[in-house]
């Protein structure tokens, strides 16, 4: 009977094995999975929910202006809040950035939770927490932030006969985005060497054929980078 049921639990445990190894990757990133669990919401949601006896505020969707406040309105309504998780594709990078301070003001850990992702302006937002962990299978996945992902409006202002105008508010905004973001990792005890080693050698638009635009670090980079608080047992 006991021989039975070692049988059986190692089966189990082989079929668990497979299927992670089955997790199909992206071929035009492959540092991520092809498919990332970061929500289909169009405007971030705020709901909470007591697991394990911690009340946890799950903030799920699209970053965008309005989420500062309503992250404000949240933690008002659900006082106290001892941690927030976090899935999202992200959105505007300085409305991720506003949210993740007013998380650090909070001293509230940040979580991403097994089977989440976390992208782009949500990054910020994730970073603001006093504690920060990406659990095991949990994505931190990060970009090169741009102005120009959207290159059809940028043709068509090209058309209009004002490229020069266009370029200068560009590389001028893009300074100031860069400036921002250095400064906010400081503040959040993140090592600046996530943007230069990191961010910055992502591709800002794919082109031909390096479709390549993102980077899921490893459970090792989001220690080294102080992305997640490596607890000390």
């Amino acid at each position: 009977m006991i021989s039975g049921r070692i049988k059986t639990a190692a089966a189990a445990c082989l079929l668990l094995v497979n299927l992670a190894a089955a997790e199909p990757m992206d071929p035009d990133n492959p540092s991520c999975p092809k498919f990332m669990n970061w929500s289909t919401y169009p405007e971030m949601k705020f709901t909470l929910e007591t697991i394990n006896g911690v009340r946890v505020l799950k903030a799920e969707g699209q970053i965008d202006q309005d989420v500062p406040a309503k992250l404000q309105d949240a933690l008002k309504a659900n006082d106290p809040v001892q941690e927030i998780w976090l899935r999202s594709p992200g959105g505007d990078a300085r409305a991720g950035n506003a949210a993740g301070k007013i998380i650090r003001e909070a001293m509230i850990p940040t979580r991403i939770p097994d089977g989440w992702a976390c992208f782009s302006a949500c990054n910020f937002m994730f970073m603001g927490g006093v504690i920060r962990y990406v659990d095991q299978g949990g994505i931190f996945a990060v970009h090169m932030f741009t102005h120009l992902g959207d290159k059809e409006a940028v043709r068509s202002e090209i058309k209009k006969g004002d490229a020069i105008g266009l370029i200068g508010d560009v590389e001028q905004d893009s300074a100031m985005l860069a400036s921002e973001d250095n400064d906010f990792l400081i503040r959040m005890g993140v090592s600046r060497k996530l943007l230069t080693d990191v961010m910055y050698k992502q591709k800002a638009v794919a082109e031909g054929a390096d479709k390549s635009t993102r980077r899921c670090l490893t459970r090792d980079e989001d220690y080294q980078y102080n992305v997640a608080t490596k607890i000390l047992n």
